[in-house]
């Protein structure tokens, strides 16, 4: 296939600091989820190119290592200048290749930028410990260094800001860094890894390869990777944590969601509404703090009819459409799976108040359209309360009381995010310190922290230790180095000849 035949033509590699043409026979169609029009090329990068990948990043560590911390946080700055005047560029081309809106796109490439900004800050998060005197004449310290070379694997909804969850503070930290980003929509990740090199990156220390499951295979396997971050689905996190740590590498795997928003009696009913629609459908469902299931608490369940009412207003389009909520699935498949969950819920007795599966967008007849979809008296035996659906479809369930709630929160496998609706201060805090959910939210529907906190999953939703940036994403892109130390008295040069000696 020849590169006119696309709308970007074919993706190369990204190592040495630029663009590296793939010398692969095996290469994958990335297609507009709008229209299925061809927009590029993706290779599967070969074995030599992945060994080229990981020893370029691991030879410019070397060198990178020994860089004093306030010079890296130089680059950093540089970065984070760059990505925010190329902001609008890449927020239309990610737009273009995820089918994101355009809104949206733009939310995207900023929340990356504000992990960039926290990267600006290593110098401060890097800091070491000292004691004098931990013994008679004995002193400690520690120092913080980095690992070597680290893996990211990045899924498709989040091509701008998963990425910079990653890189930018592993190099901060004085890595190599080897990025697989998602084969659906590599074009984002390559114009991130072209304006890092234009930043001052140094050449090498950020390799950029494309490929599937062989290649990610291959490259867990590798002896100079030390530590693996991925984002994606649970089934293949638990494969990539497996096979980490077997390895005794470090790995940290966010993973499947079913993020649950509480609706208290005494909450604000317009408020409930209006952050309802927009946490269950916004992206196209297709990100992993959507609200997949609203509890209605007491009397709160009256209100079901007018949240279906509120639902039939958002329309789904084109990402340049300014009336579009969200734009189509990623791909054909996405498409079937959600409409076929949709049916499962059907056929199981749930009451479908809103059905997306007929959706249609004028002039994109062929669009992975998927229009928003409302189900109510929906119990936890039921496919769309168990599996995560990644997809405009939002499960009501009824219960009695906030212990109900937090029972029913607290019995899913699932721990990523949640919220409640209230105005009882009491409510709030017993939510909040009971839920077994990492990241909670008080009349917040979706509780992303911002970076200077941790994204912190629990349970099912997380493989790992340590969580994604912050002051957790530092701690897992290095290591403590500790230093004991004494010296003696009588080495201390005296006499005529002393200056000379001390020189």
């Amino acid at each position: 296939m020849n590169n006119h035949q696309t709308r970007f033509g074919d993706v190369p590699l990204h190592i040495g600091g630029e663009a590296y043409p793939s010398a692969s026979e095996q290469w994958i169609e990335v297609t507009d989820p709008a229209d299925q029009s061809l927009l590029a090329r993706v290779p599967k990068a070969t074995s030599a190119e992945i060994e080229l990948a990981v020893r370029t990043a691991h030879d410019a560590y070397l060198l990178w290592r020994e860089v004093p911390a306030s010079e890296r946080a130089r680059v950093m700055f540089n970065y984070q200048h760059l990505l925010k005047t190329h902001h609008d560029e890449l927020a239309a081309l990610l737009a273009q290749e995820t089918g994101k809106n355009l809104a949206d796109a733009k939310g995207d490439v900023w929340r990356g930028i504000e992990v960039v900004e926290q990267a600006c800050a290593i110098a401060s998060q890097t800091l070491g410990e000292t004691m004098g005197n931990v013994a008679r004449r004995v002193d400690g310290h520690s120092w913080v260094q980095p690992l070597g070379v680290c893996l990211g694997i990045t899924p498709f909804n989040f091509p701008a800001m998963i990425p910079l969850w990653m890189f930018p503070l592993a190099v901060a930290c004085g890595n190599g860094f080897v990025l697989k980003p998602s084969e659906q929509d590599p074009l984002t990740p390559m114009r991130l890894a072209e304006l890092f090199a234009e930043a001052g990156a140094p050449k090498g220390i950020l390799s950029v390869v494309h490929g599937g499951a062989e290649q990610v295979d291959a490259l867990l396997a590798h002896p100079d990777i030390k530590a693996v971050s991925f984002v994606g689905s649970a089934r293949v996190g638990g494969h990539v944590y497996r096979s980490a740590t077997s390895q005794l590498k470090r790995a940290q795997c966010f993973v499947g969601a079913k993020n649950h928003m509480v609706i208290m009696p005494d909450a604000n009913k317009a408020q409930v509404l209006s952050n309802l629609v927009g946490a269950g459908v916004g992206a196209a469902g297709q990100r992993c703090m959507a609200i997949s299931v609203a509890v209605f608490v007491g009397s709160a369940r009256e209100w079901i009819p007018e949240l279906a009412a509120e639902f039939a207003k958002v329309k789904p389009g084109i990402w340049h459409d300014p009336e579009a909520a969200y734009g189509p699935l990623i791909s054909p498949e996405a498409k079937v799976r959600v409409e076929g969950l949709i049916e499962a819920g059907i056929a199981e007795g749930a009451e479908c108040l809103l059905d997306g599966r007929f959706c249609d967008v004028p002039g994109y007849p062929v669009g992975n359209w998927v229009g928003p979809t409302l189900f109510r008296g929906v119990t936890p035996e039921m496919r769309i309360y168990q599996e995560e659906i990644f997809g405009p479809v939002l499960a009501c369930l009824e219960v009695a009381s906030l212990d109900e709630a937090l029972a029913l929160i607290n019995d899913n496998p699932y721990g990523n995010g949640t919220s409640i609706f209230t105005s009882c201060g009491a409510a709030a805090r017993k939510f909040r310190h009971e839920v077994a959910v990492g990241q909670v939210g008080i009349n917040v529907p979706i509780p992303v922290p911002l970076p200077f906190f941790s994204f912190t999953g629990w349970r099912g939703s997380f493989y790992g230790d340590l969580h994604a940036y912050g002051k957790q994403a530092v701690r897992f892109y290095t290591e403590t180095k500790t230093v004991t130390e004494r010296w003696f008295d009588e080495d201390i040069p005296s006499g005529p000849n002393m200056t000379i000696q001390l020189r």
